[in-house]
């Protein structure tokens, strides 16, 4: 408490008030309303009450102004009760939705407090100010401290890692994430302030006074890092332009041993340019405000203004001075042990990046080059970094580049200037970062002390999405993927261990697989290649450009989930990205420069060989850049859009960047990852503000919303048992009992009692867990019960507190009255002298002093007493304390004896163990000193590693130096073969032209020796034809006049072919017009058709309409003999009862009359027979009253059947007007047939007319165009059978669509009877009642149904007659029109018919306009009774369903739907494969038409051209005698013309093959389809056999159940239920029907949804078929690879061996030759001068020798790696084997399956077809029964007018049958009344009124002998009268029948008689009115 008092400010900042928040009212305010979210566009979400709800919409009202809206329901979003109200951890929220989380972080965040966790995040929002929640005295509040113990806070989240570290010893890591400005930098510097804090190395340690401490080193990294990284930006002063991973070591102890920085993405492109009102790095700024003059002057540093690089100029950071920064900057470098040097370099370089910027470049006059005209700027650029002026000009302007193997100066454009200077300074700036970053983590590690783990901090950029994204938004989105894939494992991981933990049951989901598409779109290496491969694929390309790589990528990516192409034309975008933030469109400008990051080469060659040894380190790598000579060929619009590449030569940056972030990866894989998110509030920078859809967006960018609904699929809520137990057992009050009860069968108990879905809940180990929403729903339930309990504590508490109060008021009344009564007594004695002398003598007198005294005495008796008890309880306490010291003395003896022995035995130990320590300690000494040696050892070794790591870094450069080397070997390799085989194939080609050019020359040659001949026999013919010359003239004149001639006579035979070719076009023209008019013609007969169709479906309604009215009047017939029926049975009911009546009155009146003979005698008897009459009248009067009440009764019901009566003729009446209305719509139908009858008839006989000219015409025109007419009717033929086939096709698709309705119907029924099983359980009682109504309703339902289905079939019967009618006419109709094409001979005859066939057609389009608008009426009609239908149909399912629940059978009908479903499954199955085939049918049979069709166009065009080729061989022809021309030429023609006959002719054969071939196709394809056909009729018949037996078996049910129904009636004798129930239950069907039509409509839906996925599966089975094709091209490539490979390898072995041989040979011969020399030392002087030539010689053999091992050794070399090569081909062949096999199978399995649905759809079609056979025989069969039908209607309707005249006769005889049965019915009503009144009684009385029923007989019977003596003699009245006095004293019952309530007296000699008239009432009315129930 005291530490809270002390920290009052900051505390505010991260406590909530709970006291506000447990507040009762806001709590009540919150059940009392219902609040809830809605969407705004202001606010985000805004809270409202609901008020009303309407459908699907809800009124709700507003909680801030109450204004009223009408919101979706699917908008709205629950809101969660007070309690969780600023909750630290929204995952504890019980409504997790985007309004809850919006809210509570807005709430949190206007409250000061800007750190909230949700589940493994911590969410931060940027405060805008300083808060006082970062000092030493919170670091030491949250230290030590466990997450749950503490507020919120990013030192909660850094003391968590740094603890879990040093428990776990696992590696942490914490990843901050967000947008620009939203903290990260701070957060990240907040978690190395709190680590550098806990985790300082220097306290208690000595060696704390090192200057640069470790620690104080890490802090100070920062400010360095962000001088150089950071910028200022519109959203952010302090941005980092780069990513950070930020790795601090730790050792065993938890002490900072190192740190190490990692870099990713530096935005160096700010460099050379910023956005407006942006700055560049921070340094630039830095150094030109803080440097010095002398500094200033030594980096050439100039004013702000003055730099090109500078965007903006100087732009100031409010708060901020540059020049302070710089110093702080300057003294960081210090503190991290940077050398004057270093920074001075740095500073140097800074300066010349600001200096490119400034280098200008002029475009020369004549051309495009560059020039540099003013090199002062390049002259101090060249200072600082240490160049040669002249060179880099050079360099730039005219660089060298690279040409085969040569070396060319290539002048460079303005533009290609600039960039490559812009491209050096990004280079250049980047470079001197990187080295910033290495020298950093330099100076942090320390090798001293090994790290034991770290802790990784990660500060890289949020999620991105701008309205258009590049490269580099890319990278970062990438990045973020893999963070969130790495989230989403961690976090469910975490969760689903805690559910394993807790013992629940839990299927394990791994969510990071939910990311896994997106990142393999971008990151997939090949199968198919993902973007980053594609671009780095279209870097190597030579002509590659941006647009190429989007075509690349659409192409590969194109149906990637993920992926989107852009939708308009006009978009910017070139591709979209579905990240899980969202969709993220891409502009792809520039991305092959970013990629490659090309520089000048030669610059960096230069910059590489600076004299500044900074900088030259700086481009040591200059080997690996992207040169010049690599990337040319650029464009004057666009850099980089065709940049040509050459493989092998360097590394993309998309390379680099994703090995980066493997290596990153990997490590955070391998830590423990902690989660803070940063958002940013406003864009403004201001301060408690916050943007609610900026915050949504970026909770969804930055996962925290992918978190929750991760954590929805879970239990997100979860509750120890105790405190389950504790909150909400007062919901559960007597679930648990009294005693002890351990928590978890408690909480059973509970959850039981509260009866919440398992599925809502699971019961672990130690808590409980729930989904999202469940405790929201306790609390209510909480809060109700609550408020209950209070209030009714309330009121016990006022009820108390009133009668407290009352009491008292009673208790001062009663104390008034008292002291009332002594005031008026005082007042009374006061002045009595009596009372005054007392009042004075009373205090004298000494009995009131012994009192006192006695008192006093008494007192102090009672003290001393009390003294006394007190002394003996202290005298026992002593004696018992007294006893205890005594026992405790003996154990303290006991124990002190103990203590000795143990105290020696401690001694003997304490010798022992003092001897072993010694001999410890010689031991320890020991192990010190071999610990010392084994330190030094390790040392050594250490440094030994440090060595060896160092050379083998060496290693690793020179490897990669010679691998650079190697690679660009290899690519002068290629080129060089490739300019080899280049060259070769010119020499080829060189070679053939200079074979050609002698040969030509040797021709020439030839010719000219032939030419100099013939010259000068040409100059001799020549003087000859100069002779004949002046001969020729002459006959040259005379043929010109024959010419002219011969020209004129051409020119009239041209306008002869002209007026002919006229002719033709009009002919043709004429051709054109008749097609045209035959189109017309096709148009009307057509509508004709339809008109047709109309008119016979009328006559089908007109003959519905009679059955209906047939089927009324059967009906009638119906209820007229059952009301005679029950009229009868009511006769003769009424019958038995005036019998009994009868009778009755006759026992009556022999009463009467016995009695007046027996009481005649005495005069008892007479006041016997006196009351007796009495009696009677009295009972006279009684049956008098109970027929008044029975007439009364009979008029009421007389009244009632009167009402019923008029009902009824009512309803009579609407039945004739329906009658009559039928009969004129009859009528009219027949007279509409009857103009059908006509209109067929003349149809008839225009058709006999037309067939009577064709006739005509086709002889005419027979032996003209046989051929022709043969091809077309071949052409006519193939349409017929292809329309037939379509025709086909559509009649199996509408039995397709019918299967597919009967299965949806199935399918909807098994819904609504499941759904209606429960419903139907609580309706048992109510139903019950309905049963009579229900089956009668059922039975004229199935009647109604029945003959519906028979209309249906007529009709159907009727529609496939007029099909086949209509197709009939069509043939004929396309006969006639081929015989119209045929007849071009006759156009005048064929116009002729045509303006007659106009004329009828005219006559005939207008009669068929009137059929068609009275078909359309009947297609309503039919329509409707089709639904009717259904809805009936769907009402005798339900009435089913109810009685069958009734009778409890649904274990049936459970059977029953499982086999309608399966079988329903099973045809929806075999429905798809056959809709598949049959698709597949119908495009070849498409294509095989577009084939004969072209054919026959290629046919025609030939005929046509043979045609024209015949006319103008005839025009030859006759042209040939008026015109001399030459006969050869004709000749020569005419054979041309004939082999073009027989070219044509042999086209004609093979296209009349291949329409054989189609035919044969088509035939196939027919027989196919019959066989479908056949199969599909087979399994529809067996289908409906099924249904027809299933319906014979609920018929059966049904019939079962309504026997049991009538028995029930029987028994019951229930009255027939209202007609306003049966309306009810009617709107309760149509509302069932409904439903039920809603279900069908979503069983559509997911019919669909199904064919699409169908679609979906067959693409990917396509895409699975091309994948297995490539695989065996792959496979197949690779065994000629592998062939080619081992050809090489026998061939080097050959050259192996050859080698060896040579070797071999030249070893024997230098041995020979040694021989020789020692054989010939004798004549060593004559030799010397061969010997030295064969020295020579064996030198040279050695030398040879020595090349060929040198080769031999390459051999071997080349050998090896064939081998490896071989081995991996081997490899890679397997695999592409076993794929092949794998494919193999799987296409050999989808053949099968292919085979079987093939089979399947044969059986179908065959099915089909046997269908389709029987119906058109049916069909056939049924044209002839119309006719028929036609002729009887006149006759059924006579019948039927007979039948209604009977039928009304009868009415009228029933309604007074029913009239006479009313009456009866009104009296058995009132009996029935008092018999069901008195139902119960009687039952009970039964056995009673049976043992006095038989008394009673016996006591007539005794009577009637009595009264027989009694007239023979007195002594038989002695007799009576003495027993009727023994019987009066024993009281025995004597039973006489009253119908008053009363007593009586019957006096008989003297004696009394008493008999109550309720006993005899009961008795006698037994008798009398039990016998109407049974004859009823």
């Amino acid at each position: 408490m005291a530490q809270r008092s002390g920290l009052e400010d900051p505390e505010r900042y991260l406590f909530v008030d709970r006291a506000v928040i447990y507040n009762p009212a806001t709590q009540a305010d919150w059940t009392a309303k219902k609040l809830v979210w809605i969407p705004s566009e202001r606010h985000g979400f805004e809270a409202a009450s609901i008020k009303e709800e309407r459908g699907d919409e809800v009124m709700v009202e507003l909680a801030e102004n109450g204004k009223k809206a009408m919101v979706n329901k699917d908008d709205i979003q629950k809101m969660n009760p007070p309690k969780f109200s600023k909750v630290e951890d929204m995952a504890e929220l019980t409504c997790l939705n985007e309004a809850s989380v919006l809210h509570n972080l807005k709430d949190r965040y206007y409250s000061g407090l800007i750190y909230t966790y949700s589940g493994l995040f911590c969410v931060v929002i940027n405060p805008y100010k300083n808060l006082p929640i970062y000092s030493e005295n919170i670091i030491e509040m949250y230290r030590g401290k466990k997450r749950h113990e503490m507020p919120p806070h990013i030192y909660a989240i850094s003391e968590s890692a740094y603890r879990c570290m040093l428990q776990d010893r696992e590696d942490q890591s914490i990843l901050c994430t967000g947008e620009s400005g939203a903290g990260k930098t701070e957060n990240t510097k907040k978690v190395i302030q709190y680590l550098a804090h806990v985790a300082s190395s220097h306290k208690g340690r000595k060696d704390h006074n090192i200057p640069g401490e470790l620690e104080r080193q890490l802090l100070q990294a920062n400010p360095i890092l962000e001088s150089f990284g950071n910028a200022k930006t519109v959203k952010n002063d302090n941005s980092s332009r780069f990513g950070k991973f930020i790795r601090i070591n730790f050792d065993v102890t938890g002490y900072i041993v190192g740190a190490n920085i990692e870099t990713y993405l530096l935005e160096k492109s700010r460099a050379v340019r910023q956005a407006k009102d942006e700055r560049t790095f921070h340094i630039f700024y830095q150094l030109l405000s803080g440097a010095g003059e002398h500094l200033k002057s030594d980096l050439l540093l100039e004013g702000f203004n003055n730099y090109r690089f500078l965007s903006n100029g100087y732009i100031p950071i409010p708060g901020q001075q540059d020049k302070d920064n710089f110093q702080e900057t300057m003294e960081a470098m210090h503190i991290m042990g940077f050398s004057h040097e270093e920074i001075l370099s740095m500073l140097k370089v800074v300066s010349s990046v600001l200096q490119f910027g400034n280098i200008s470049f002029k475009k020369e006059r004549n051309t495009d080059q560059a020039s540099m005209p003013e090199n002062t700027v390049a002259q101090k650029l060249c200072h600082l970094l240490g160049m040669n002026v002249m060179e880099f000009t050079r360099a730039i302007l005219t660089p060298r580049i690279k040409v085969g193997r040569d070396y060319v100066q290539k002048a460079q454009t303005k533009e290609q200037a600039d960039f490559a200077v812009e491209a050096l300074a990004k280079a250049t700036y980047e470079r001197l970062f990187r080295w910033l970053v290495h020298r950093i983590n330099k100076a942090l590690d320390r090798t001293k002390r090994q790290g034991a783990s770290f802790i990784g901090i990660l500060d890289i950029a949020g999620f991105e999405i701008f309205e258009l994204n590049s490269f580099e938004q890319l990278c970062i989105n990438y990045t973020n993927e893999k963070l969130q894939q790495l989230f989403n494992h961690t976090m469910f991981v975490l969760e689903q261990e805690e559910y394993q933990r807790e013992g629940i049951e839990w299927n394990f989901i791994d969510f990071g697989l939910d990311l896994q598409p997106c990142i393999d779109l971008i990151e997939r290496p090949a199968n198919p290649p993902g973007v980053l491969a594609l671009l780095d694929e279209e870097c190597w390309f030579p002509k590659a450009t941006d647009k190429t790589f989007v075509e690349k990528l659409v192409q590969e990516q194109g149906s990637h989930s993920k992926f989107q192409k852009p939708r308009q034309l006009k978009d910017k975008a070139d591709f979209c990205i579905i990240h899980y933030a969202g969709k993220v469109d891409y502009k792809a400008d520039e991305w092959l420069m970013k990629n490659m990051d090309p520089l000048n080469d030669n610059v960096a060659t230069l910059l590489h060989q600076s004299s500044d040894r900074f900088v030259a380190e700086l481009w040591k790598d200059v080997d690996r850049i992207v040169g010049l000579d690599q990337v040319t060929g650029m464009t004057e619009t666009a850099f980089g859009s065709a940049y040509k590449t050459k493989k092998g030569m360097f590394r993309t940056v998309g390379q680099l960047y994703k090995e980066s972030l493997t290596k990153l990866m990997a490590t955070l894989r391998n830590t423990n990852p902690n989660f803070v998110r940063c958002i940013i509030p406003n864009h403004e920078k201001r301060a408690g503000k916050l943007d609610p859809h900026l915050v949504l967006d970026q909770l969804r960018c930055n996962g925290v919303l992918e978190g929750i609904r991760i954590c929805r699929q879970g239990f997100p809520n979860r509750i120890v048992f105790q405190e389950f137990r504790q909150r909400y057992e007062i919901l559960t009050p007597n679930a648990i009992p009294k005693g002890f009860m351990d928590g978890k069968q408690a909480c059973e108990r509970m959850i039981r009692a509260l009866e919440l879905d398992p599925n809502l809940y699971r019961i672990g180990q130690s808590k409980i867990f729930f989904r999202a929403g469940v405790l929201a729903h306790l609390e209510e339930e909480r809060d109700l019960k609550i408020t209950d309990i209070i209030i009714f504590f309330q009121a016990v508490c006022r009820g108390y507190l009133a009668r407290k109060a009352f009491a008292k008021k009673q208790q001062q009344l009663s104390a008034l009255k008292v002291l009332q009564r002594n005031c008026a007594a005082y007042l009374k004695l006061r002045h009595w002298q009596w009372w005054r002398v007392f009042t004075k003598v009373k205090p004298l007198l000494q009995v009131t002093r012994q009192e006192e005294e006695l008192q006093a005495k008494d007192e102090e008796l009672l003290k001393v007493k009390e003294k006394q008890t007190k002394v003996e309880g202290e005298l026992e306490e002593m004696e018992r304390k007294h006893q205890q010291l005594l026992e405790e003395k003996n154990i303290l003896a006991e124990q002190l004896q103990a203590e000795t022995e143990l105290f020696a035995e401690a001694e003997e130990m304490r010798a022992r163990l003092a001897a072993k320590k010694q001999e410890l300690e010689e031991i320890l000494h020991d192990l010190e000193s071999r610990v010392e040696e084994e330190e030094e050892r390790n040392q050594i070794l250490q440094n030994e590693k440090k060595k060896m790591q160092a050379h083998i870094q060496d290693l690793e450069e020179q490897l990669d130096e010679e691998e650079g080397a190697r690679q660009k070997l290899q690519l002068e390799k290629v080129t060089a073969e490739a300019k080899i085989k280049k060259m070769e194939e010119e020499i080829l080609l060189l070679e053939d032209q200079n074979s050609k050019f002698i040969k030509e020359k040797k021709l020439m040659e030839d010719r000219i020796a032939e030419c100099s001949s013939q010259l000068a026999e040409e100059e001799e013919k020549a003087k000859n034809l100069a002779k004949i010359r002046n001969k020729q003239e002459v006959m040259i004149t005379d043929l010109e006049e024959r010419l002219k001639k011969e020209e004129k006579t051409r020119q009239e035979l041209e306008k002869a072919k002209r007026k002919l070719d006229g002719e033709t076009t009009d002919l043709q023209d004429q051709i054109a017009e008749l097609q045209a008019q035959i189109d017309e013609l096709k148009v009307q007969l057509a509508k004709k058709e339809e008109e047709l169709q109309g008119a016979l479906a009328r006559g089908d309604d007109e003959t519905l309409h009679k059955n209906n009215a047939l089927k009324v009047v059967r009906e009638l017939q119906a209820q007229i003999a059952e009301l005679q029926e029950d009229f009868e049975s009511e006769k003769a009911s009424r019958n038995k009862a005036e019998k009994q009546k009868r009778d009755l009155s006759e026992e009556l009146e022999a009463l009467k009359t016995e009695l007046e003979d027996t009481l005649d005698t005495t005069a008892a008897q007479q006041e016997l027979r006196t009351k007796r009459e009495q009696e009677v009248a009295e009972l006279k009067k009684a049956l008098e009253e109970e027929t008044k009440n029975h007439e009364a009764q009979i008029q009421d019901m007389r009244q009632r059947h009167a009402t019923a009566l008029e009902e009824l003729s009512e309803q009579l009446e609407q039945a004739k007007r329906f009658k009559a209305n039928l009969e004129k719509n009859k009528q009219g139908l027949e007279t509409d047939n009857k103009e059908l009858a006509c209109e067929v008839k003349a149809l008839q006989q225009v058709k006999a007319e037309s067939e009577h000219k064709r006739k005509k015409l086709d002889a005419q025109v027979q032996e003209l165009h046989a051929k022709v007419s043969e091809a077309d009717r071949l052409r006519v033929e193939l349409a017929e059978k292809a329309n037939k086939l379509q025709n086909e096709l559509d009649n199996v698709s509408t039995l397709l669509e019918e299967a597919e309705k009967k299965g949806i119907k199935f399918a909807k029924d098994a819904a609504s009877l499941e759904s209606q099983l429960q419903d139907t359980q609580e309706l048992l009682q109510e139903e019950t009642r309905q049963k009579l109504n229900l089956s009668s309703r059922i039975r004229q339902l199935e009647e109604e149904k029945n003959s519906l289905q028979e209309q249906q079939e007529e009709e159907e019967e009727a529609r496939r007659n007029l099909e086949k009618h209509v197709l009939a006419l069509q043939s004929q109709l396309t006969d006639t029109k081929k015989k119209v094409d045929d007849d071009l001979g006759t156009i005048e005859s064929l116009e002729e018919a045509k303006k007659k066939l106009l004329k009828d057609l005219e006559a005939l389009s207008q009669r068929l306009e009137e059929k068609a608008l009275a078909f359309d009426k009947l297609e309503k009609t039919k329509t409707r009774l089709q639904q009717e239908l259904d809805d009936l149909t769907v009402d005798l399912d339900h009435q089913r369903q109810i009685v069958s629940n009734l009778e409890k059978k649904q274990k049936k009908f459970d059977q029953l739907l499982a086999e309608e479903k399966n079988i329903s499954a099973r045809y929806a199955e075999e429905r798809d494969r056959a809709e598949a085939e049959a698709r597949e049918k119908e495009t070849k049979a498409l294509s095989l038409a577009r084939a004969l069709e072209e054919a026959l166009e290629a046919k025609e065009e030939f005929e046509r051209q043979n045609k024209q080729l015949r006319a103008d061989m005839e025009d030859l022809m006759s042209s040939k005698d008026d015109v001399g021309k030459n006969v050869h030429e004709l000749e020569k023609s005419k054979r041309a013309l004939e082999q073009q006959v027989e070219e044509m002719r042999t086209q004609l054969e093979e296209l009349e093959d291949e329409l054989q071939a189609t035919e044969d196709a088509k035939l196939r394809l027919e027989v196919n389809m019959q066989a479908m056909k056949a199969q599909f009729e087979r399994d529809l018949q067996t289908r409906d056999e099924q249904n027809e037996e299933k319906k014979r078996l609920l018929i059966k049910q049904v019939r079962e159940l309504e026997a049991e129904l009538e028995d029930e009636r029987k028994q019951r004798a229930l009255a027939v239920a209202s007609k306003k129930k049966m309306e009810i239950d009617l709107k309760d069907l149509e509302a069932q029907i409904e439903a039920a039509n809603k279900a069908r409509d979503e069983v559509i839906k997911q019919l669909r949804k199904l064919q699409a996925q169908m679609k979906d599966y067959q693409r990917e089975l396509e895409e699975a078929r091309a994948s297995r094709d490539e695989i065996f091209a792959q496979s197949k490539e690779s065994e000629k690879k592998l062939k080619s490979l081992e050809a090489e390898i026998l061939q080097l072995q050959e050259e192996l061996a050859s080698s060896e041989r040579a070797r071999r040979h030249a070893e024997q011969e230098r041995d020979e030759l040694a021989d020789e020399i020692a054989n010939s030392a004798s004549g060593k002087s004559a030799l010397l001068d061969e010997k030295r030539r064969l020295e020579a010689r064996i030198a040279q053999l050695e030398e040879e020798l020595e090349e060929e091992q040198s080769n031999m050794e390459l051999l071997n070399d080349r050998f090896r790696k064939t081998t490896l090569q071989v081995d991996t081909l081997n490899a890679e062949l397997a695999a592409e084997r076993s794929a092949a096999q794998k494919s193999d199978n799987a296409r050999q399995q989808l053949e099968r399956q292919n085979k079987e649905l093939k089979a399947k759809l044969q059986e179908l079609e065959g099915a089909v077809k046997s269908k389709f056979k029987a119906t058109i025989s049916a069909l056939e069969a049924k044209i002839g029964q119309l006719e028929e039908q036609l002729e009887q209607e006149a006759k059924e309707r006579a019948a039927a007018n007979k039948l209604v005249r009977r039928s009304e006769k009868k009415l009228k005889e029933a309604f007074m049958q029913v009239e006479d049965e009313r009456r009866h019915a009104d009296q058995y009503k009132e009996q029935m009344e008092k018999a069901n009144a008195r139902m119960k009684q009687l039952k009970r009385q039964l056995e009673e009124a049976e043992e006095e029923a038989t008394r009673a007989n016996a006591s007539r019977r005794k009577l009637q002998r009595e009264l027989d003596d009694a007239t023979e003699a007195n002594e038989g009245l002695s007799r009576e009268v003495s027993t009727l006095k023994n019987r009066l004293r024993r009281g025995g019952p004597i039973s006489f029948s009253s119908s008053r309530s009363g007593r009586r007296q019957l006096h008989i000699e003297g004696a009394s008689l008493e008999l109550s008239d309720d006993d005899t009432e009961s008795k006698t009315s037994d008798v009398n009115e039990t016998q109407p129930p049974q004859s009823e």
